[in-house]
Protein backbone atom coordinates (compact mmCIF):
# COMPACT_ATOMS: atom_id res chain seq x y z
CA UNK A 1 0.00 0.00 0.00
CA UNK A 2 2.40 2.51 0.71
CA UNK A 3 6.29 2.49 -0.68
CA UNK A 4 9.24 3.76 -0.18
CA UNK A 5 10.71 6.29 -2.62
CA UNK A 6 14.03 5.53 -1.91
CA UNK A 7 13.41 2.14 -3.51
CA UNK A 8 12.51 4.20 -7.08
CA UNK A 9 8.85 3.33 -7.85
CA UNK A 10 7.48 3.71 -10.82
CA UNK A 11 5.79 7.02 -10.38
CA UNK A 12 3.70 8.85 -13.32
CA UNK A 13 5.24 12.41 -13.92
CA UNK A 14 1.73 14.02 -13.66
CA UNK A 15 -1.26 13.80 -11.06
CA UNK A 16 -4.04 15.75 -10.92
CA UNK A 17 -3.14 16.63 -6.82
CA UNK A 18 -0.12 16.76 -5.06
CA UNK A 19 -0.14 16.23 -1.46
CA UNK A 20 3.10 17.34 0.53
CA UNK A 21 2.75 15.16 4.07
CA UNK A 22 0.17 12.35 5.35
CA UNK A 23 -1.00 14.20 8.41
CA UNK A 24 -4.40 13.53 8.82
CA UNK A 25 -6.00 16.58 6.80
CA UNK A 26 -4.07 15.18 4.27
CA UNK A 27 -4.80 11.70 4.36
CA UNK A 28 -8.64 13.00 4.53
CA UNK A 29 -8.23 15.34 1.59
CA UNK A 30 -6.42 12.68 -0.52
CA UNK A 31 -9.33 10.19 0.33
CA UNK A 32 -12.05 12.92 -0.28
CA UNK A 33 -10.27 13.45 -4.02
CA UNK A 34 -9.69 10.03 -4.63
CA UNK A 35 -12.73 9.12 -4.43
CA UNK A 36 -14.07 12.04 -6.59
CA UNK A 37 -12.14 10.24 -9.60
CA UNK A 38 -8.85 12.46 -8.92
CA UNK A 39 -5.10 10.70 -9.24
CA UNK A 40 -3.81 11.77 -6.08
CA UNK A 41 0.20 10.97 -4.52
CA UNK A 42 0.87 12.03 -1.42
CA UNK A 43 4.98 12.76 -0.28
CA UNK A 44 6.13 11.99 3.27
CA UNK A 45 9.41 12.98 4.05
CA UNK A 46 9.08 10.58 7.31
CA UNK A 47 10.28 6.71 7.04
CA UNK A 48 6.73 6.58 8.09
CA UNK A 49 3.31 7.88 7.13
CA UNK A 50 0.17 9.08 9.37
CA UNK A 51 1.76 12.41 10.78
CA UNK A 52 0.63 12.51 14.19
CA UNK A 53 -1.60 9.59 13.84
CA UNK A 54 1.25 6.89 13.44
CA UNK A 55 2.39 4.61 16.28
CA UNK A 56 6.43 3.33 16.99
CA UNK A 57 7.59 0.42 18.51
CA UNK A 58 10.56 -0.77 20.81
CA UNK A 59 11.32 -3.38 23.34
CA UNK A 60 8.60 -5.11 22.03
CA UNK A 61 5.82 -2.30 22.94
CA UNK A 62 3.98 0.23 21.30
CA UNK A 63 3.01 3.63 21.84
CA UNK A 64 0.75 6.15 19.72
CA UNK A 65 2.80 9.51 19.08
CA UNK A 66 -0.54 11.59 18.79
CA UNK A 67 -3.66 10.02 18.99
CA UNK A 68 -4.88 9.51 23.03
CA UNK A 69 -8.31 10.06 22.48
CA UNK A 70 -11.00 11.46 20.12
CA UNK A 71 -14.36 13.08 20.46
CA UNK A 72 -17.59 12.89 18.79
CA UNK A 73 -16.95 9.34 17.09
CA UNK A 74 -19.19 7.77 19.48
CA UNK A 75 -22.17 9.01 18.06
CA UNK A 76 -22.93 7.77 14.52
CA UNK A 77 -24.38 10.85 12.99
CA UNK A 78 -22.37 13.09 14.14
CA UNK A 79 -20.31 15.06 11.20
CA UNK A 80 -16.45 13.87 12.99
CA UNK A 81 -17.86 10.06 12.70
CA UNK A 82 -19.56 10.33 9.37
CA UNK A 83 -16.97 11.55 7.53
CA UNK A 84 -14.57 9.35 9.12
CA UNK A 85 -16.91 6.44 7.49
CA UNK A 86 -16.50 7.95 4.42
CA UNK A 87 -13.09 8.06 4.05
CA UNK A 88 -11.94 4.75 5.70
CA UNK A 89 -14.88 3.31 3.98
CA UNK A 90 -16.79 2.28 6.92
CA UNK A 91 -13.36 0.08 8.33
CA UNK A 92 -12.53 2.07 10.96
CA UNK A 93 -13.95 1.17 14.53
CA UNK A 94 -14.04 2.53 17.61
CA UNK A 95 -13.35 1.69 21.42
CA UNK A 96 -15.56 3.86 23.94
CA UNK A 97 -13.22 5.03 26.81
CA UNK A 98 -16.57 4.97 29.69
CA UNK A 99 -18.15 6.97 31.99
CA UNK A 100 -14.88 9.10 32.60
CA UNK A 101 -12.89 10.27 30.09
CA UNK A 102 -10.47 13.11 32.14
CA UNK A 103 -10.14 13.47 35.66
CA UNK A 104 -8.40 17.10 37.07
CA UNK A 105 -6.14 16.62 39.36
CA UNK A 106 -5.60 19.23 41.46
CA UNK A 107 -3.21 18.97 44.02
CA UNK A 108 -5.20 16.38 46.08
CA UNK A 109 -8.56 17.17 45.31
CA UNK A 110 -9.81 15.47 41.90
CA UNK A 111 -12.50 16.27 39.61
CA UNK A 112 -13.94 13.64 37.02
CA UNK A 113 -14.99 14.54 33.65
CA UNK A 114 -18.42 12.00 32.74
CA UNK A 115 -19.35 12.15 29.18
CA UNK A 116 -23.00 13.25 28.14
CA UNK A 117 -24.35 16.81 29.20
CA UNK A 118 -26.35 16.10 31.92
CA UNK A 119 -23.72 13.95 34.03
CA UNK A 120 -21.43 16.27 33.56
CA UNK A 121 -23.38 19.08 34.56
CA UNK A 122 -24.80 17.14 37.74
CA UNK A 123 -21.31 16.07 38.50
CA UNK A 124 -19.49 19.44 38.38
CA UNK A 125 -22.86 20.69 40.20
CA UNK A 126 -21.54 17.86 43.18
CA UNK A 127 -18.01 19.18 43.17
CA UNK A 128 -19.53 23.30 42.62
CA UNK A 129 -23.50 22.59 44.74
CA UNK A 130 -22.84 26.94 44.82
CA UNK A 131 -22.11 27.55 41.10
CA UNK A 132 -24.62 25.42 39.54
CA UNK A 133 -26.41 28.81 37.29
CA UNK A 134 -23.02 29.03 36.49
CA UNK A 135 -22.08 25.93 35.71
CA UNK A 136 -25.42 25.20 33.52
CA UNK A 137 -24.54 29.15 31.60
CA UNK A 138 -20.85 27.36 30.88
CA UNK A 139 -22.25 24.39 28.77
CA UNK A 140 -25.14 26.52 26.91
CA UNK A 141 -22.35 29.18 25.84
CA UNK A 142 -20.01 26.44 24.48
CA UNK A 143 -22.70 24.91 22.92
CA UNK A 144 -23.70 28.76 21.23
CA UNK A 145 -20.15 28.93 20.02
CA UNK A 146 -19.89 25.86 18.14
CA UNK A 147 -23.46 26.17 16.44
CA UNK A 148 -21.99 29.64 15.13
CA UNK A 149 -18.71 28.35 14.04
CA UNK A 150 -20.16 26.17 10.76
CA UNK A 151 -20.51 29.76 9.31
CA UNK A 152 -17.23 30.52 10.14
CA UNK A 153 -15.26 27.77 8.83
CA UNK A 154 -17.24 27.82 5.45
CA UNK A 155 -16.23 31.21 4.85
CA UNK A 156 -13.07 29.73 4.18
CA UNK A 157 -14.31 27.92 1.33
CA UNK A 158 -15.58 31.07 -0.95
CA UNK A 159 -14.03 32.39 -3.35
CA UNK A 160 -11.88 35.76 -2.77
CA UNK A 161 -14.36 37.63 -4.76
CA UNK A 162 -17.46 36.08 -2.40
CA UNK A 163 -15.15 36.24 0.44
CA UNK A 164 -14.89 40.11 0.13
CA UNK A 165 -18.88 40.66 0.13
CA UNK A 166 -19.95 38.27 2.57
CA UNK A 167 -16.67 37.75 4.64
CA UNK A 168 -18.54 39.77 7.64
CA UNK A 169 -22.10 37.51 7.29
CA UNK A 170 -20.29 34.25 8.03
CA UNK A 171 -17.43 35.33 10.78
CA UNK A 172 -18.96 38.29 13.07
CA UNK A 173 -21.27 36.11 15.44
CA UNK A 174 -18.33 33.67 15.84
CA UNK A 175 -15.41 36.47 15.91
CA UNK A 176 -17.34 37.52 19.03
CA UNK A 177 -15.80 34.46 20.93
CA UNK A 178 -12.85 34.03 19.18
CA UNK A 179 -11.80 37.74 20.45
CA UNK A 180 -11.79 37.20 23.91
CA UNK A 181 -9.66 35.11 25.73
CA UNK A 182 -11.13 31.97 27.32
CA UNK A 183 -10.58 33.37 31.16
CA UNK A 184 -12.29 36.78 30.16
CA UNK A 185 -15.41 34.64 29.39
CA UNK A 186 -15.41 32.34 32.03
CA UNK A 187 -14.81 34.90 34.88
CA UNK A 188 -17.77 36.76 33.95
CA UNK A 189 -19.83 33.69 34.75
CA UNK A 190 -18.21 32.75 37.76
CA UNK A 191 -15.67 34.88 40.08
CA UNK A 192 -15.14 30.90 41.37
CA UNK A 193 -11.15 30.40 40.62
CA UNK A 194 -11.11 26.93 41.49
CA UNK A 195 -14.09 25.98 39.14
CA UNK A 196 -12.63 28.25 36.32
CA UNK A 197 -9.34 26.06 36.21
CA UNK A 198 -11.27 22.45 36.56
CA UNK A 199 -13.62 23.38 33.84
CA UNK A 200 -9.75 24.51 31.68
CA UNK A 201 -8.43 21.87 32.84
CA UNK A 202 -8.09 20.42 28.89
CA UNK A 203 -6.42 23.53 27.94
CA UNK A 204 -3.26 21.33 26.97
CA UNK A 205 -5.31 19.65 24.31
CA UNK A 206 -5.12 22.86 22.30
CA UNK A 207 -1.42 24.44 24.62
CA UNK A 208 -2.90 27.85 25.68
CA UNK A 209 -3.82 28.42 29.18
CA UNK A 210 -6.88 30.36 29.86
CA UNK A 211 -5.80 34.02 29.98
CA UNK A 212 -3.98 33.70 26.60
CA UNK A 213 -6.48 31.04 24.73
CA UNK A 214 -9.45 32.22 22.31
CA UNK A 215 -12.54 30.91 24.02
CA UNK A 216 -13.81 29.95 20.62
CA UNK A 217 -10.97 27.12 20.84
CA UNK A 218 -11.44 26.20 24.22
CA UNK A 219 -15.43 25.39 23.86
CA UNK A 220 -14.91 23.72 20.77
CA UNK A 221 -12.68 21.27 22.67
CA UNK A 222 -15.53 20.93 25.76
CA UNK A 223 -18.37 20.54 23.25
CA UNK A 224 -15.92 17.80 21.23
CA UNK A 225 -15.15 15.63 24.38
CA UNK A 226 -18.69 15.93 26.21
CA UNK A 227 -20.14 12.83 24.55
CA UNK A 228 -16.77 10.97 26.07
CA UNK A 229 -13.65 9.92 24.25
CA UNK A 230 -12.81 6.50 22.27
CA UNK A 231 -9.50 5.08 20.42
CA UNK A 232 -9.53 3.35 17.04
CA UNK A 233 -10.53 -0.31 17.35
CA UNK A 234 -7.03 -1.87 16.76
CA UNK A 235 -4.60 1.19 17.49
CA UNK A 236 -3.59 4.53 16.52
CA UNK A 237 -2.02 3.27 13.42
CA UNK A 238 -5.92 1.84 12.25
CA UNK A 239 -6.52 5.22 10.89
CA UNK A 240 -3.72 5.16 8.38
CA UNK A 241 -4.45 1.61 7.73
CA UNK A 242 -8.08 1.97 6.99
CA UNK A 243 -7.99 5.20 5.22
CA UNK A 244 -4.84 4.65 3.18
CA UNK A 245 -6.33 1.45 1.90
CA UNK A 246 -8.94 4.17 0.46
CA UNK A 247 -6.79 6.24 -1.50
CA UNK A 248 -4.68 3.40 -3.28
CA UNK A 249 -7.75 1.31 -3.85
CA UNK A 250 -8.86 4.34 -5.66
CA UNK A 251 -5.76 4.92 -7.44
CA UNK A 252 -3.85 7.04 -5.08
CA UNK A 253 -0.08 6.86 -4.37
CA UNK A 254 1.75 7.21 -0.90
CA UNK A 255 5.45 7.60 -0.77
CA UNK A 256 7.48 7.47 2.45
CA UNK A 257 11.44 8.94 2.57
CA UNK A 258 9.73 11.52 -0.14
CA UNK A 259 10.91 15.28 1.26
CA UNK A 260 9.73 17.87 -1.07
CA UNK A 261 12.38 20.87 -1.49
CA UNK A 262 10.34 23.21 -3.19
CA UNK A 263 6.79 23.69 -5.06
CA UNK A 264 7.81 24.43 -8.69
CA UNK A 265 5.60 28.01 -9.08
CA UNK A 266 5.47 29.14 -12.89
CA UNK A 267 3.58 32.67 -13.10
CA UNK A 268 2.27 32.39 -10.19
CA UNK A 269 0.90 29.02 -10.85
CA UNK A 270 1.36 25.92 -8.93
CA UNK A 271 2.97 23.34 -11.29
CA UNK A 272 4.19 20.69 -8.96
CA UNK A 273 6.96 20.11 -6.42
CA UNK A 274 10.84 19.47 -6.89
CA UNK A 275 11.95 16.65 -4.31
CA UNK A 276 15.58 16.88 -2.33
CA UNK A 277 17.03 14.46 -5.59
CA UNK A 278 15.92 17.11 -7.80
CA UNK A 279 12.88 14.75 -9.47
CA UNK A 280 10.48 16.84 -10.57
CA UNK A 281 6.30 15.84 -10.38
CA UNK A 282 4.06 17.89 -11.81
CA UNK A 283 0.44 18.23 -10.92
CA UNK A 284 -2.38 21.18 -11.56
CA UNK A 285 -3.09 21.25 -7.57
CA UNK A 286 -0.59 20.99 -4.64
CA UNK A 287 -2.26 20.49 -1.52
CA UNK A 288 0.85 21.36 1.84
CA UNK A 289 0.54 20.00 4.77
CA UNK A 290 2.83 21.03 6.20
CA UNK A 291 1.92 24.14 7.74
CA UNK A 292 2.18 27.31 7.15
CA UNK A 293 5.25 28.35 8.19
CA UNK A 294 7.05 25.17 6.47
CA UNK A 295 4.78 26.28 3.28
CA UNK A 296 5.81 30.12 2.81
CA UNK A 297 9.10 30.17 4.62
CA UNK A 298 10.91 26.92 3.05
CA UNK A 299 8.62 25.42 -0.20
CA UNK A 300 7.15 28.58 -1.81
CA UNK A 301 9.93 30.68 -3.45
CA UNK A 302 11.10 33.49 -1.41
CA UNK A 303 10.40 35.99 -3.69
CA UNK A 304 6.67 34.73 -4.17
CA UNK A 305 5.88 34.99 -0.48
CA UNK A 306 7.43 38.21 -0.34
CA UNK A 307 5.21 39.52 -3.04
CA UNK A 308 2.15 38.17 -1.74
CA UNK A 309 3.51 39.29 1.39
CA UNK A 310 2.59 35.92 3.57
CA UNK A 311 6.39 36.84 5.70
CA UNK A 312 4.17 39.42 7.11
CA UNK A 313 1.33 37.45 7.62
CA UNK A 314 3.50 34.91 9.27
CA UNK A 315 4.45 37.67 11.66
CA UNK A 316 0.80 37.86 13.46
CA UNK A 317 0.88 34.32 14.34
CA UNK A 318 3.67 32.38 16.03
CA UNK A 319 4.08 28.44 17.18
CA UNK A 320 2.61 26.55 19.38
CA UNK A 321 4.24 25.02 22.34
CA UNK A 322 6.69 22.17 22.79
CA UNK A 323 6.30 19.47 25.03
CA UNK A 324 8.07 16.46 26.25
CA UNK A 325 6.42 12.94 26.62
CA UNK A 326 7.88 9.78 28.31
CA UNK A 327 6.90 6.66 26.64
CA UNK A 328 6.35 3.92 29.39
CA UNK A 329 6.53 0.18 29.44
CA UNK A 330 5.20 -2.30 32.08
CA UNK A 331 5.46 -5.96 32.89
CA UNK A 332 2.14 -6.76 33.55
CA UNK A 333 -1.49 -6.15 31.93
CA UNK A 334 -3.92 -3.42 32.09
CA UNK A 335 -5.84 -5.47 34.14
CA UNK A 336 -3.23 -6.90 36.20
CA UNK A 337 -1.95 -3.42 37.06
CA UNK A 338 -5.18 -2.04 37.39
CA UNK A 339 -5.17 0.75 35.16
CA UNK A 340 -7.81 3.49 34.34
CA UNK A 341 -8.91 4.07 30.74
CA UNK A 342 -9.36 7.80 31.58
CA UNK A 343 -6.32 10.17 31.35
CA UNK A 344 -5.07 12.54 34.19
CA UNK A 345 -4.37 16.08 33.99
CA UNK A 346 -2.31 16.64 37.07
CA UNK A 347 -2.15 20.39 38.15
CA UNK A 348 0.00 22.30 40.98
CA UNK A 349 -2.95 23.47 43.41
CA UNK A 350 -0.71 27.11 44.14
CA UNK A 351 -1.18 28.69 41.76
CA UNK A 352 -3.82 29.69 38.34
CA UNK A 353 -2.96 27.54 34.98
CA UNK A 354 -1.29 30.97 33.43
CA UNK A 355 0.64 31.69 36.43
CA UNK A 356 1.99 27.87 36.40
CA UNK A 357 2.98 28.16 32.97
CA UNK A 358 4.64 31.51 33.76
CA UNK A 359 6.57 30.41 36.63
CA UNK A 360 8.09 27.12 34.42
CA UNK A 361 9.13 28.91 31.35
CA UNK A 362 11.03 31.21 33.63
CA UNK A 363 12.67 28.20 35.26
CA UNK A 364 12.40 24.85 34.61
CA UNK A 365 13.35 23.50 38.13
CA UNK A 366 10.29 24.94 39.19
CA UNK A 367 7.08 22.75 39.25
CA UNK A 368 5.48 21.41 36.05
CA UNK A 369 2.32 23.41 34.99
CA UNK A 370 0.36 20.45 34.06
CA UNK A 371 0.93 16.40 33.65
CA UNK A 372 -0.85 14.36 31.32
CA UNK A 373 -1.10 10.86 32.00
CA UNK A 374 -2.53 8.41 29.35
CA UNK A 375 -2.92 4.76 29.19
CA UNK A 376 -3.11 3.64 25.84
CA UNK A 377 -2.85 -0.39 26.75
CA UNK A 378 -6.04 0.11 28.81
CA UNK A 379 -8.01 2.10 26.51
CA UNK A 380 -7.79 -0.40 23.29
CA UNK A 381 -9.97 -3.06 23.31
CA UNK A 382 -7.65 -6.02 21.56
CA UNK A 383 -4.55 -4.61 23.57
CA UNK A 384 -4.47 -8.17 25.59
CA UNK A 385 -4.24 -9.93 22.34
CA UNK A 386 -1.40 -7.53 20.50
CA UNK A 387 0.62 -7.53 23.42
CA UNK A 388 -0.18 -9.64 25.92
CA UNK A 389 1.24 -9.23 29.58
CA UNK A 390 2.59 -6.02 28.57
CA UNK A 391 1.02 -2.39 29.05
CA UNK A 392 1.50 1.16 27.84
CA UNK A 393 1.34 4.52 29.99
CA UNK A 394 2.35 8.11 27.78
CA UNK A 395 3.45 11.16 30.22
CA UNK A 396 3.51 14.73 28.88
CA UNK A 397 3.78 18.19 29.91
CA UNK A 398 4.67 21.26 27.82
CA UNK A 399 8.59 22.30 27.42
CA UNK A 400 9.69 25.39 25.47
CA UNK A 401 11.62 24.98 22.70
CA UNK A 402 14.39 26.91 24.17
CA UNK A 403 14.94 24.73 26.42
CA UNK A 404 16.65 22.28 24.64
CA UNK A 405 17.88 24.61 21.49
CA UNK A 406 21.76 24.55 22.41
CA UNK A 407 21.24 21.33 20.67
CA UNK A 408 19.03 22.14 17.56
CA UNK A 409 22.15 21.81 15.34
CA UNK A 410 23.25 17.96 16.37
CA UNK A 411 21.66 14.63 15.00
CA UNK A 412 18.98 12.63 16.45
CA UNK A 413 20.43 10.00 18.73
CA UNK A 414 23.44 11.60 18.48
CA UNK A 415 23.00 14.73 20.42
CA UNK A 416 25.79 13.62 23.12
CA UNK A 417 25.89 13.19 27.00
CA UNK A 418 24.64 16.30 28.50
CA UNK A 419 21.32 15.90 26.74
CA UNK A 420 20.62 12.58 27.77
CA UNK A 421 21.39 13.61 30.73
CA UNK A 422 18.53 16.44 30.73
CA UNK A 423 15.88 13.95 29.29
CA UNK A 424 16.82 11.34 31.92
CA UNK A 425 16.47 14.27 34.51
CA UNK A 426 13.19 14.94 33.27
CA UNK A 427 12.14 11.35 32.55
CA UNK A 428 12.72 10.75 36.40
CA UNK A 429 10.29 14.09 37.32
CA UNK A 430 7.29 12.49 35.04
CA UNK A 431 7.77 9.17 36.52
CA UNK A 432 7.03 10.82 40.50
CA UNK A 433 3.95 12.56 39.14
CA UNK A 434 2.92 8.57 37.81
CA UNK A 435 3.93 6.70 41.26
CA UNK A 436 2.23 9.85 43.25
CA UNK A 437 -1.16 8.51 41.46
CA UNK A 438 -0.31 4.93 40.77
CA UNK A 439 2.50 4.19 43.91
CA UNK A 440 1.74 0.13 43.35
CA UNK A 441 3.53 1.05 39.51
CA UNK A 442 7.33 1.19 40.87
CA UNK A 443 9.23 -2.16 39.95
CA UNK A 444 6.70 -2.32 36.64
CA UNK A 445 8.75 -0.03 34.30
CA UNK A 446 10.49 -1.86 32.11
CA UNK A 447 11.28 0.56 29.53
CA UNK A 448 11.21 4.02 29.01
CA UNK A 449 12.08 6.71 26.66
CA UNK A 450 11.94 10.76 26.41
CA UNK A 451 10.86 12.16 23.36
CA UNK A 452 11.59 16.16 23.08
CA UNK A 453 10.52 19.74 21.22
CA UNK A 454 13.65 18.45 19.29
CA UNK A 455 12.21 15.24 18.61
CA UNK A 456 8.85 16.57 17.33
CA UNK A 457 11.07 18.64 15.19
CA UNK A 458 13.15 16.16 13.47
CA UNK A 459 10.42 14.06 12.94
CA UNK A 460 7.02 16.64 12.05
CA UNK A 461 9.21 18.65 10.85
CA UNK A 462 6.96 21.41 12.87
CA UNK A 463 8.96 25.22 13.47
CA UNK A 464 10.25 24.66 17.51
CA UNK A 465 8.88 20.89 17.49
CA UNK A 466 4.98 22.93 17.85
CA UNK A 467 2.31 20.22 18.87
CA UNK A 468 -0.53 22.21 17.32
CA UNK A 469 0.90 24.23 14.50
CA UNK A 470 -0.02 27.37 15.37
CA UNK A 471 -1.13 29.34 18.44
CA UNK A 472 -4.69 29.76 19.46
CA UNK A 473 -4.87 32.86 20.39
CA UNK A 474 -7.66 35.34 19.47
CA UNK A 475 -5.49 37.18 16.89
CA UNK A 476 -4.76 33.51 15.18
CA UNK A 477 -9.02 33.47 14.29
CA UNK A 478 -8.66 36.94 12.29
CA UNK A 479 -6.01 36.11 9.97
CA UNK A 480 -7.71 35.43 6.61
CA UNK A 481 -4.83 34.14 4.76
CA UNK A 482 -5.41 30.80 7.15
CA UNK A 483 -7.83 29.44 4.81
CA UNK A 484 -7.50 26.11 1.95
CA UNK A 485 -7.43 28.54 -1.26
CA UNK A 486 -4.05 30.39 -1.32
CA UNK A 487 -3.22 33.55 -3.68
CA UNK A 488 -0.82 31.45 -5.99
CA UNK A 489 -3.03 29.50 -7.97
CA UNK A 490 -3.42 25.63 -7.79
CA UNK A 491 -1.57 25.65 -4.40
CA UNK A 492 -3.67 24.79 -1.24
CA UNK A 493 -3.48 24.64 2.38
CA UNK A 494 -4.80 21.58 4.37
CA UNK A 495 -4.03 20.70 8.22
CA UNK A 496 -4.81 21.80 11.65
CA UNK A 497 -3.65 25.80 11.31
CA UNK A 498 -6.22 26.61 8.83
CA UNK A 499 -9.01 24.83 11.16
CA UNK A 500 -8.17 23.97 14.90
CA UNK A 501 -5.71 21.43 16.83
CA UNK A 502 -6.47 17.99 16.80
CA UNK A 503 -7.70 14.86 15.23
CA UNK A 504 -11.11 16.24 14.71
CA UNK A 505 -9.89 19.60 13.38
CA UNK A 506 -7.43 18.23 10.90
CA UNK A 507 -9.68 15.54 9.38
CA UNK A 508 -12.30 18.57 9.37
CA UNK A 509 -9.42 20.66 7.12
CA UNK A 510 -8.93 17.65 4.52
CA UNK A 511 -12.97 18.33 4.05
CA UNK A 512 -12.85 22.14 3.50
CA UNK A 513 -9.43 21.93 1.25
CA UNK A 514 -11.34 19.43 -0.98
CA UNK A 515 -14.70 21.13 -1.25
CA UNK A 516 -12.66 24.83 -2.06
CA UNK A 517 -11.03 22.55 -4.63
CA UNK A 518 -13.97 20.74 -6.38
CA UNK A 519 -16.73 22.58 -5.09
CA UNK A 520 -18.36 19.30 -4.10
CA UNK A 521 -20.56 19.64 -1.08
CA UNK A 522 -18.98 16.39 0.74
CA UNK A 523 -21.56 16.97 3.18
CA UNK A 524 -24.25 15.48 1.06
CA UNK A 525 -22.13 12.91 0.14
CA UNK A 526 -20.77 11.62 3.61
CA UNK A 527 -25.04 11.53 5.03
Amino acid sequence: MIKSYKKNPKLDKSYDAILIGTGIGCLCAGALLAKSGNKVLLLERHYTAGGFTHVFKRKGFEWDVGIHYIGEVQRPNSILRKLFDYVSDNKLKWDDMGDIYDSIIIGKERFDFIKGVDNFKSKMGEYFPNEIKAIEKYINLIFSVNKVSAKFYIEKTLSPIMSFFFSNYFRKKFLNYSDRTTYDVLSEITSNEKLIKVLCGQYGDYGLPPKQSSFAMHASLAKHYMNGGSVPNGGSSKILETIGKVITKNGGTILVRAEVNEIIIENNKAKGVRLMDDNCIYADTVISGAGVFNTFKKLVPASISIKHKYLEKLKNVKPSVGYICLYVGLKGSSNDLNLPKNNLWIYPDDLDHDSCVDRFTKDNDEEFPLVYISFPSSKFSDWNDRYPGKSTIDIITMMPYESFSKWNKTTWKKRGLDYESKKEKFSQRLLTHLYNQLPHLKGAVEHYELSTPLSTEHFSNYKKGALYGIDHNPERFRQKFLKPKTKIKGLYITGQDIVTAGVGGGLFSGLITSATITGVNYLKKIY
